[in-house]
């Protein structure tokens, strides 16, 4: 059984985003769901490499305030 550590749930537009940090015997790991109108896709982050996934998820952050403005579709 995991045991969960903490809970947090964040709604961008229309998904809901459900981040659980849980341990079992196997170690520590962050479970990543989205849940889109009862859809639900999970990925799993092994605690020791949370700091990589931050890091990536800021380059991503920082490279679209490059970018600019989105362009939309007409």
């Amino acid at each position: 059984m995991d045991d969960l550590i903490i809970t947090d749930r964040i709604q961008i537009e229309r998904k809901q985003f459900y981040f659980d940090l849980k341990e079992n015997p196997r170690g520590r790991f962050l479970r990543i769901t989205e849940d889109v109108g009862g859809r639900r896709d999970t990925i799993i982050v092994p605690a020791t490499g949370l700091e990589q996934f931050v890091e990536a998820i800021n380059r991503a952050i920082e490279a679209g305030r490059e970018a600019g403005e989105p362009v939309m579709a007409e």
